[in-house]
């Protein structure tokens, strides 16, 4: 097995984590990322026999109480793993004696943590221990211990002693009331309840020695139930003492004391709960592991983050009938933000769940449906109607979010914490992930059930939420916090304002699609949520004159009204440093400059890339970049932007950005890059290294058809490998550079528009004449975005917000193919471009291959009119494949018909779909056109007068190769 050693001192290989020596100052944080769970709770890598200032944490995901007037947090749990080993009357710890051996593991593909030791004793007896331990993937309620000890120089008395410790706390707190503790034939149990919220918790435990005769007793101490086995060992000699601990809470059962204490009495022995949690794992990693060869840093990193998602999700995978939770900013690792759930989980942390995991998703996603009445409770408190998300979410979805940051420091004035209040922008992200869902998944029954409701009170909320400006006549969003937090009350923040828009536009969507589908879901919900004709009107008219601003000129987005009129800095005459810009500046200073926490104008192009008016413009994602990217305080200011700057870099095959940014982001817990890993996982950091490793490196695609890669993958990466559900059925994606020689290719595959001749002026002539009909806004600008895509999406684009009905939107598409069918009977060979014939006829001569690869239905019969029907050996059309551009199917159709492997064929298009389809299908491309179109393209060219084969052999060897996809 490959292994690589990083500098802080941990060694990665693909599918392990290792601790090669113990360091006490890096103990907190090493806790926190050798962390174990299953979703239901977690537990922090601390130490079985403890350690002094460990913080020994398990989390029961949805297990809150109160710290009165304070906050509500996540209440740390009893403590499970305690058990120390006692030799000849020496207690083994790592603050005592000599370490002469240290290992910690952590088996990402089986979920199990280990540490090994050769410890010798201040007297000199010198031993070998190994731990093992757990949280069951297959039994959520199982957690499980095994410690290994084998006497090296000296025979004597060992004794171990395990405990329940029933003191836990929450950085001086302690969240229980203690009600009882007992024994039983098994082991011993405790019972214990919260103070505030008043959830019970029952754990019960036993101790096992393994082959060997020993003495076992419990010792009765006070709400700290302790087992102990005491036996003679002999140098050499392995003992292995197994501890097993079941725990239920009066969440998911009434007798949650009698539950544990039942499943204890029935538990098989450690091996094989073991082989029931590696073969649950073997089930997650099938689905949702990402392999990437060539860069094993990358490899292990990827996985952990996987790993520290999927065991921070709740999963319920039992038969439980509790209420659902979601994920904590901090997972179930730490005591950051006190557990609660801010919208990390829905557009950083659910994407992974959706695609990879759905069930899991909807379980997260239920968390916000059951707290509907929370987020109700807050819009009305704020005086607005619907429902209002809170910021900070806990049990309830009421708002826990401070009003003030209290300083330890008794002359430190108090901050006050704007964000419960005005980063509104949450309702819009829920409402997103909801609608990624249901695309996603198809659910139609949850989307009717509960989906829906979310979507539409939210929306409602936004209606009384937005304000009309009289002389502008439009709505705006003003005191508001958008994703960038350095600028705490900005008027018209573009992120907020567009979300909003598009969470409109959804809206009457799905309650269109409920009237059609659902008819008396429909009404029951117009009913129970007071949706009325009048409020569907303000819904269209909020659209239409939503204020975003964007300037078409310049391409830019302002991040809000007045972002620009503010003070420019440069970020670099402020390095080195290690702390945020806004420490650096001060708040004031910062809030009036143009420096931003993490990205907000990109996160917003990164969500609605594929929306109508973006596109794929990589030309606004280009210059937005460009302007904002230098302003945003990427190393010390948000653990969420690399991600998100790597997936943008990476779709703007910018490569060496995208994998610096991508590789802050994946190893920012692995090497605790903000010095606060000890307060938990980066969890919105782990989510967005999934998406950036899947839809920026992958360059995945999602439309109404299948998802499509066009792969941007990193120069060190040779392959990349993953599998995404959509709609039910399995995509698997197997990506790799493309080694083929350009002597090697033997087909061409031409576009028709814009490469042989010019028929976009046909298709616009057709699209206006429609549009003039019925009355919808339509240029020649605005027909620049329909190159290379087909009918029915380019009159999505042009219909924008219109609401028409599938039968409409037929004789729409019919009509405007009898505009264009009626005009390109004019067509004759004089309307073919300069130099196709030319090249095309030394193809022919030497032998290569041609076939015609085209989105349009008429292709055939321009083709035909041209006269050059004799120098194509096939043709692939709209009514050759189902999806269209940019997936590849249309070339791989052609590269079919022409007999060869795509891998052997060249492309050459005009469009930006047209090079991804290209890219996507495994093949070079000549792009004809301008860089912000074709860009992405082996070879540009403006056009093909006095193009020759030699020439484009010789360009193409030396471009550098695209990586290719490959589909299994």
């Amino acid at each position: 097995m490959n292994t690589l050693t990083r500098p802080r001192e941990l060694i990665y290989t693909d599918w392990t984590l290792i601790e090669p020596e113990f360091d006490p100052i890096k103990l907190r944080a090493r806790e926190t990322v050798f962390t174990i769970g299953n979703g239901y709770l977690g537990t922090r890598g601390s130490f079985e026999e403890g350690y002094p200032k460990a913080l020994l944490i398990t989390l029961i995901n949805g297990v809150y109480d109160d710290i009165p007037v304070v906050y509500t947090e996540l209440a740390n749990c009893p403590d499970w793993l305690f058990l120390v080993v006692i030799i000849n009357g020496e207690q083994f710890r790592l603050d005592a004696g000599e370490i002469l051996t240290y290992e910690r593991r952590l088996d990402l593909r089986q979920g199990v943590l280990s540490r090994s030791i050769r410890w010798r004793s201040p007297i000199g007896n010198t031993v070998d221990l190994k731990f093992d331990r757990f949280a069951s993937l297959a039994d959520e309620q199982v957690l499980a211990l095994r410690c290994e000890i084998t006497p090296i120089d000296f025979d004597g008395t060992i004794e171990v002693r395990s405990s329940i410790n029933g003191y836990p706390e929450n950085q001086g707190f302690d969240h229980w009331e203690h009600l009882d503790r007992g024994k039983t034939e098994q082991g011993v149990w405790l019972h214990v309840r919260t103070r505030s919220t008043e959830i019970e918790l029952g754990m019960a435990a036993k101790m096992t020695t393994i082959d060997i005769d020993a003495r076992s007793a419990v010792i009765n101490t006070p709400d700290c139930p302790t087992l102990t086995t005491t036996f003679i060992a002999t140098a050499g000699q392995r003992i292995s003492v197994e501890k097993l601990v079941t725990v239920f809470t009066s969440r998911e059962t009434k007798s949650p004391v009698q539950a544990a204490q039942a499943k204890l009495a029935n538990l098989p022995a450690y091996p094989i709960l073991l082989a029931a949690h590696q073969k649950a794992w073997e089930a997650v990693w099938e689905h949702s592991d990402i392999e990437i060869e060539g860069d094993l840093t990358a490899q292990l990193a990827v996985r952990y983050n996987l790993f520290q998602l999927f065991i921070g999700g709740c999963t319920n995978q039992g038969s439980l009938d509790i209420d659902p939770d979601s994920v904590p900013a901090k997972t179930l690792s730490g005591f950051g933000y006190r557990g609660h759930i801010f919208w990390d989980t829905e557009i950083f942390i659910l994407p992974f769940f959706t695609f990879t995991q759905p069930a899991i998703a909807r379980n997260l996603l239920n968390y916000r449906y059951d707290t509907l009445a929370g987020a109700r409770r807050k819009a009305a408190h704020a005086g607005y109607k619907g429902a209002m998300f809170a910021w900070e979410s806990a049990a309830t979805g009421d708002e826990m979010t401070p009003k003030w940051s209290l300083p330890c420091d008794p002359y430190v004035e108090p901050i006050r914490i704007w964000n419960g209040e005005r980063e509104i922008h949450i309702s819009a992200d829920i409402a997103y992930a909801v609608w990624q869902y249901w695309q996603a998944t198809g659910d139609d029954a949850w989307m009717r059930d509960r989906g829906a409701e979310i979507i539409l009170d939210t929306a409602l909320f936004w209606l009384s939420r937005v304000e009309w400006h009289e002389k502008q006549q439009r709505y705006e969003l003003c005191g508001v916090i958008g994703t960038d937090e350095y600028h705490e009350d900005v008027r018209n923040n573009a992120y907020t304002n567009r979300l909003v828009q598009w969470h409109l536009e959804k809206a009457l969507q799905v309650y269109e699609w409920l009237q059609e589908t659902f008819p008396a879901r429909a009404n029951e919900l117009s009913q129970q949520l007071h949706l009325t004709p009048v409020q569907i009107l303000a819904f269209h008219s909020t659209i239409a004159q939503m204020y975003i601003p964007y300037n078409p000129q310049t391409l830019l987005i302002e991040q809000f009204e007045g972002f620009f009129a503010l003070q420019d800095i440069d970020l670099s005459d402020y390095e080195p440093r290690t702390k945020s810009i806004q420490t650096v500046l001060g708040m004031a200073k910062t809030n009036q400059s143009q420096v931003i926490k993490q990205p907000d104008v990109l996160m917003l192009l990164y969500l609605l890339f594929n929306t109508p008016e973006f596109a794929n413009r990589q030309d606004i994602l280009h210059e937005n970049w460009n302007y904002y990217t230098p302003r945003t305080d990427i190393t010390q200011g948000s653990s969420l932007g690399s991600s998100v700057q790597a997936l943008l870099a990476a779709t703007l095959d910018k490569s060496v950005d995208a994998y610096e940014h991508f590789m802050r982001a994946a190893l920012i817990d692995l090497t605790n890059t903000f010095g606060n890993t000890e307060d938990g996982i980066h969890a919105a950091s782990a989510g967005g290294v999934w998406q950036a490793v899947v839809f920026g490196f992958g360059g995945v695609q999602l439309s109404e058809n299948d998802p499509v890669a066009i792969p941007h993958l990193p120069p060190n990466w040779t392959r990349l490998k993953f599998k995404l559900n959509w709609r039910g059925t399995w995509h698997h994606f197997d990506l790799s550079p493309s080694v083929v020689s350009a002597t090697d290719i033997r087909g061409f595959i031409f576009d028709v528009d814009g490469v042989l001749t010019d028929t976009a002026e046909y298709h616009y002539q057709a699209w206006q004449r429609l549009a003039d009909e019925e009355k919808l806004p339509f240029d020649r600008q605005a027909n620049e975005a329909l190159r290379g895509v087909s009918r029915r999406e380019s009159l999505m684009h042009i219909i924008g917000m219109g609401q028409y009905s599938e039968v409409e939107i037929q004789a729409m598409m019919e009509r405007k193919n009898r505009y264009y069918v009626e005009s390109i009977e004019t067509i004759t060979p004089q309307n073919i471009f300069p130099g196709a014939i030319e090249l095309l006829t030394e193809l022919r001569q030497a032998g290569i291959k041609i076939a015609i690869g085209s989105a349009s239905k008429n292709a055939r019969t321009v083709i035909d009119k041209l006269g050059i029907g004799n120098l194509v050996d096939a043709i692939a059309d709209g009514d050759s494949v189902t999806r269209p551009k940019p997936a590849p199917d249309v070339f791989l159709y052609a590269a079919t018909q022409l007999g060869l492997e795509p891998s052997r064929c060249v492309v050459v298009e005009d469009a930006t779909v047209g090079i991804q389809a290209a890219i996507a299908g495994g093949m070079r491309s000549i792009g004809i056109g301008p860089t912000n179109r074709v860009g992405a393209a082996d070879i540009i060219l403006p056009n093909l007068v006095g193009v020759h084969l030699i020439d484009l052999q010789t360009q193409l060897k030396l471009a550098p190769a695209k990586p290719l996809q490959h589909t299994v």
